[in-house]
């Protein structure tokens, strides 16, 4: 792997976790090699998980669209900042230059660019890992609500199963290492409509 986009909250919540986490796995994809690719801000976990991934000597991509480069107060200290004309290119420019996607603790946002990513591998449009870091169990509710939508027939568990879920940096990055993306030949059976 040789990029990793990283979504994340431009706030850095209540819980000390989230920032030392958002550190630490900036550091260790520095330390491994691999890019970070993330959405350009200076704040928040955005910003932290850039700074750590920097100061251990990463490379760091950060895309953003022209009309957040204020409000998310761009990061002026990255390898390469690119300034989209919309959040849409935003989105596709990230997912050219990522070989994986990981949520880290966020909002709104955050959430919108991991289910994007994850249903364009339930598509088929590309073939690459999607996962949450589960810092301090900040996912533990959106991972048991996920199970509920496949136990009651919104979701197969095929698709349920790849969205990966990790609580350590390090077991996130073995899991991608491990992981295969499975073959979907149909999206619904005749007997399920």
């Amino acid at each position: 792997m040789k990029s990793v986009c990283v979504y994340c909250g431009s706030s850095a919540g209540e819980r000390p976790e989230y920032l030392d986490e958002a550190r630490r796995f900036g550091r260790l994809l520095a330390e491994r090699g691999i890019r970070l690719v993330y959405g350009g801000a200076s704040v928040g976990l955005m910003g932290a998980v850039a700074d750590a991934a920097l100061a251990a000597g990463g490379e760091v991509i950060g895309v953003i669209p022209h009309a957040l480069v204020a409000k998310e107060i761009a990061h002026s200290g990255l390898t390469e900042l690119r300034v989209t004309a919309s959040m849409h290119e935003r989105k596709a420019r990230m997912a050219e230059l990522a070989d994986g996607f990981v949520a880290l603790p966020g909002g709104i946002g955050t959430f919108e660019e991991l289910f994007e990513a994850w249903t364009w591998a339930q598509l088929g449009i590309h073939h690459k890992p999607c996962a949450l870091l589960n810092v301090a169990g900040y996912y533990d509710r959106l991972v048991a609500f996920l199970e509920h939508a496949a136990g009651e027939g919104f979701m197969r568990r095929l698709h349920r199963s790849m969205l990966l879920v990790a609580r350590q940096p390090e077991e996130l990055l073995e899991v991608f290492a491990a992981y295969r993306p499975p073959e979907v030949e149909t999206w619904v059976r005749a007997d399920e409509t």
